[in-house]
């Protein structure tokens, strides 16, 4: 492509704050840099809304240079919005979709979802926001350089080299064979989805070898991480401090759940 840097951010979680000031920290320049966002904009932080609509900036901005990935909250909110699934609306709720969902209306983050009630919200996002939804829908599973591999969890060693050929699924979902086997495609993969300081001591980038994890549990109150990659194949990290403070009181409304 003829860029400089690559730049590797994962696991947003709502928290477009930490985004913004990651991105000034290593001077993110649209004309120069590849951006890489490994999934999961959406859950546990404060601001998935506001999340979502800082991503659909950045690509307008930087067009083919800017490559998002899904991640499992990503794929389970989209699914969600299109189906309204029951057992999807379990899953999502337990797993940080409350705060989502306050993002978007003002219901308080611990308010508890009647059935009725979730179909109303829903259907407010997909009235207000068709945008959010046409940038799930294209979510890519992965995203591959010369030197390396990028997916949001990772790849089943089982797949080796054939890895583009495994289960949609496993490029989102994936951890224990991942994390515990060599990888077996031939290069380096970056990824998200396990937070790195469940691996050592420490949020920051977790270097394997093989892998390279920079989960940095920024929604956890810990730090986003930056991978910035050369071409020639070093690398070096760069972070922010999760400031769920003053992202909360900038974005999220509480109150009285809208009219839809």
């Amino acid at each position: 492509m003829g860029m400089g840097r690559t730049i590797a951010i994962s696991d947003i979680h709502g928290c477009p704050d930490a985004l913004r000031r990651l991105l000034g920290k290593v001077g993110y320049e649209p004309a120069a840099d590849r951006l890489l966002l490994l999934g999961d904009y959406v859950g546990r932080g404060p601001d998935s809304k506001g999340a979502l609509d800082a991503l659909i900036r950045l690509k307008a901005e930087g067009g083919k240079s800017v490559v998002l990935l899904k991640g499992n909250h990503d794929h389970r909110f989209l699914e969600l919005i299109k189906t309204g699934h029951p057992g999807l609306a379990r899953s999502f709720l337990e797993h940080g979709g409350k705060a989502a969902l306050s993002s978007y209306g003002g219901w308080p983050q611990e308010h508890s979802w009647t059935p009725g009630e979730l179909d109303d919200a829903l259907r407010l996002i997909r009235r207000r926001h068709p945008e959010h939804v046409r940038l799930l829908q294209g979510l890519e599973l992965y995203a591959e350089d010369d030197l390396r591999i990028y997916a949001h969890a990772g790849l089943d060693p089982a797949w080796g080299k054939r890895w583009k050929k495994q289960p949609a699924p496993m490029f989102y979902t994936v951890r224990e064979p991942f994390l515990r086997h060599p990888v077996a495609a031939g290069k380096t993969v970056v990824f998200g989805h396990t937070q790195t300081r469940k691996l050592q001591d420490g949020a920051g980038v977790w270097n394997a070898g093989d892998k390279l994890g920079i989960d940095g549990g920024c929604a956890y109150g810990y730090q986003l991480n930056a991978l910035l990659l050369d071409p020639d194949g070093g690398w070096q990290e760069e972070s922010v401090p999760a400031n769920l403070g003053f992202e909360s009181a900038g974005s999220c409304f509480i109150g009285r759940p809208p009219r839809v």
